[in-house]
């Protein structure tokens, strides 16, 4: 390459120059430099925290037809194409050195030939087009969790949303070592078609140089893959937090009330689709974070904050009733970005919306109507199963006031949930620390769902719900999360959820709120306010505990048939996850460590002894005997 300082001032008006050149860091520098040279844009721009400069990137957005204008003031929407709509997992890989080796679980190949075929593919990607250069942060800018990026983009609908999404960090750039190492993000849209939309899809790749910090993005426009800081970021966090000794997690983090207007923090971990957001965004009570969360032990205290500041969160099923925060960010005059939605008359609609949507209008696939088939004769629904909304969380009435505390909160329970219809009840608590991390995190099976491309409805382990964006070995994780907890006083309580249980005839055994309920309980849990049963996978609720909480949360009698439906433990079917999960391990998680195995083996024990004594499926008022 070029001598990266003339290269720079070749490239650069002289204000940009000047902006870049006050971020005195030579890794910054040979990255932009780099860039500059491989996709060819015709102009760079340095975009500061400075209000013009956010500004400017809004205007573009629309300007360049990436986004376009909502009814509502500052709404607008963007689509992906019809091969564009979630994570893609087959196209996002790992590059391994030729030394090292990963996880058969996760999607890799070696280095040098994916540098390679990316860099052909990122080839002159920019000519004509502007790149716009981000600096962000990762946590609380210039904080003890902070990690500083840095995108290049040549979409404006992508660089809009990570003003939404993450907190602007220029000012800290400004302020860096020299030969401070950051993580460093390259992405283009590639072809875009009239509509602005990649057309090169058979060619998006999602590469990842874990041993230079950097991801390679193109031919791809969808959130997920572009956006570095969202779970390409997380890959990376993961592989710093391992080297340092602290935890990045796929987690939410939510303060919720009890008695005596007391607030306590709990985090959570699902699978996209399974609840994560809902759960994070509970009426009354706060959010601080509903995607990547980072924790470290500050003082004898398990601390927790978001690594972002925004939601870029799945629009079905948000309905007035059952989401009315975000319900009315949607109604109400405010930046949103609606991604992959329908659009009528500049009113936007969605899927499980709870109100009457046209028959007609714009979506993804161009001008849509009722009964519209794509080219596999497969009827095209009106928006996205995995349409998305962005919004920034200070917009939010139940924003945490502690989102930008540089020393996060104190963390005081753990969840990890997925979609279970067979096993798993709704609630119950671990029996220690590292039994929830194995019982609940590291045999965590969900069916698969539309926010990543593939089948859906397929049954799979997906470890702490974080099994995709890990590029350090498995085992290590899991161990990682077993021992964190040495030293610190208190350590969080862990609680295995499932809201997708379902009957005989298939039906789901509990409502969609209920889940506010199951929250409620684990927040008096932690005080010690209230009891449990013990059961074989762990400790559920008494029924006299969960009466008042339905009357108190929803003003509902809760009888004892839906307790019994709901909390009833499914002997056959839980000695048979175990099987999958012991299988799942052995076979692609190697070292696994032996706590993984006592602990599954000792829960086999447990439930083939209740079966002997109790049947196959157990009632919990026999347990509570």
């Amino acid at each position: 390459m070029t001598n990266v300082n003339e290269l720079l001032k070749e490239k650069l008006t002289a204000e940009n120059y000047d902006r870049l050149m006050a971020v005195d860091n030579t890794r910054i520098h040979e990255f932009v430099a780099d860039a500059i040279e491989l996709t060819g844009p015709e102009t760079v721009f340095v975009c500061t925290d400075s209000e013009e400069d956010v500004k400017r990137v809004r205007k573009m957005a629309v300007e360049s037809g990436e986004e376009r204008p909502l009814e509502t003031p500052g709404h607008t929407y963007h689509f992906d194409g019809p091969s564009d709509q979630g994570r893609d997992r087959q196209a996002t890989k790992y590059l391994v050195p030729e030394t090292e080796t990963l996880s058969k679980a996760l999607n890799q190949m070696e280095r040098k030939e994916g540098l390679a075929e990316v860099r052909g593919l990122l080839k002159d990607s920019m000519k004509g087009r502007a790149m716009i250069l981000r600096f962000l942060s990762l946590g609380p800018a210039g904080s003890v969790f902070s990690v500083p990026c840095v995108q290049a983009t040549d979409s404006w609908y992508v660089a809009h949303n990570e003003d939404l999404l993450y907190r602007t960090a220029y000012e800290q750039f400004c302020k860096i070592e020299k030969d401070k190492n950051v993580f460093c993000f390259l992405h283009s849209a590639g072809e875009l078609s009239e509509d602005m939309i990649s057309v090169d899809v058979k060619n998006k790749r999602i590469y990842m140089d874990y041993t230079r910090d950097t991801v390679y993005s193109v031919n791809t426009q969808y959130g997920g893959n572009t956006m570095g800081l969202k779970k390409l970021a997380l890959r990376l966090t993961i592989r710093q937090a391992d080297a340092e000794g602290w935890l990045a997690e796929h987690m939410f983090i939510s303060g919720v009330y009890g008695p005596g207007g007391r607030k306590t923090y709990l985090a959570g971990a699902f699978p996209s689709a399974c609840g994560k957001t809902s759960t994070a965004m509970l009426p009354g009570e706060t959010i601080l974070g509903d995607d990547i969360a980072y924790f470290r032990k500050i003082n004898g205290e398990f601390r927790a904050v978001n690594a972002e500041a925004g939601i870029f969160g799945i629009i079905q099923n948000v309905k007035e009733k059952d989401d009315p925060m975000i319900w009315d960010i949607l109604h109400n005059p405010g930046e949103v970005i609606f991604g992959n939605i329908l659009v009528k008359d500049k009113k936007p609609y969605w899927l499980g919306m709870g109100e009457e949507t046209p028959d007609d209008g714009v979506n993804f696939s161009g001008q849509w109507h009722k009964g519209k088939k794509d080219a596999n004769e497969k009827e095209i629904p009106l928006a996205h199963k995995n349409a998305r909304y962005t919004v920034t969380l200070t917009a939010l009435a139940n924003c945490d006031p502690e989102l930008e505390n540089p020393v996060g909160v104190p963390l005081s329970g753990v969840m990890y949930g997925g979609r279970d219809p067979k096993a798993s009840v709704p609630v119950q608590q671990a029996f220690d620390w590292a039994h929830g991390i194995v019982s609940y995190g590291a045999s965590l099976e969900t069916e698969t769902t539309f926010a990543i491309i593939g089948e859906e409805g397929v049954m799979e382990i997906n470890l702490m719900s974080i099994q995709d964006f890990l590029a350090i070995p498995l085992a290590r994780y899991i161990r990682n999360n077993i021992d964190f907890v040495q030293g610190i006083d208190r350590p969080p309580l862990v609680f295995g959820v499932n809201y997708f249980l379902r009957d005989k005839e298939g039906k789901f055994t509990n409502d969609v709120p209920d889940k506010h309920v199951w929250v409620k309980w684990m927040e008096l849990r932690i005080h010690g306010d209230v009891g449990a049963i013990t059961c074989p996978t762990g400790q559920i609720p008494r029924y006299e505990d969960l009466v008042p909480l339905f009357k108190e949360v929803f003003d509902k009698e809760y009888t004892k048939e839906d307790y019994v439906k709901q909390f009833t433990i499914r002997v056959p079917e839980n000695l048979a996850k175990i099987e999958r999960v012991e299988k799942y391990h052995r076979e692609n998680v190697p070292g696994s460590p032996q706590e993984v195995y006592d602990t599954l083996e000792a829960t086999q024990k447990r439930l083939n002894e209740a079966r002997e004594k109790y049947g196959d499926y157990i009632s919990p008022f026999d347990l509570a005997e």
